[in-house]
């Protein structure tokens, strides 16, 4: 059994891939879940292009091989046809949790008014939460916030591990 927790980083860029064009989503990411996670946790990051096929076996790779608590896909969230990380994320998980895109969506439009064409969504595979935030450093960043507590309680529900907020937060009721 591992010591601590492994958390996914998953950038979905098909110029990404391509080193056409530097990932700030998935730093910002990782950047995020280290100033708000205050347990130790073991950080994995990947990158795939805008393909449904490659993105649907990097998420059941690192759920199912790896065994991350929760794998966060930025990038491939928006109306482009290329953008199919939802559709993604749909196929490889047991169960949908719309709520978080919802909250997420919710969170962004005030200051964002086209975040309401984002798709994001979450879902459970195994003891794995899948959650996709858009691409934009900015907009991953502030989507995760808004869904971090929750998220950390579902990875308890789900049996992959306790996730501890910085400041107490984030506590699954036993």
């Amino acid at each position: 059994m591992r010591k601590h927790p492994r958390i996914a980083i998953v950038t979905v860029s098909d110029r990404v891939t391509r080193g056409e064009y530097e990932d700030l989503g998935g730093p910002a990411v990782r950047a995020a879940l280290e100033r708000a996670i205050a347990a130790p946790w073991d950080p994995v990051q990947v990158t795939v292009p805008d393909d449904i096929d490659e993105i649907c076996a990097a998420l059941i790779a690192l759920a199912d091989r790896d065994g991350c608590a929760l794998i966060v896909t930025t990038g491939g969230t928006g109306p482009a046809e290329r953008d199919v990380t939802p559709e993604a994320t749909r196929v490889v998980c047991a169960r949908e949790l719309p709520g978080l895109g919802e909250a997420m969506r919710a969170a962004s439009v005030p200051g964002v008014p086209t975040a309401m064409l984002s798709r994001q969504t979450a879902g459970i595979r195994g003891r794995s939460l899948i959650v996709n935030v858009p691409g934009s450093p900015h907009g991953a960043v502030e989507c995760l916030e808004v869904v971090l507590p929750a998220v950390v309680h579902c990875v308890a529900l789900v049996g992959g591990g306790r996730l501890e907020l910085s400041g107490g937060g984030g506590h699954p009721h036993d």
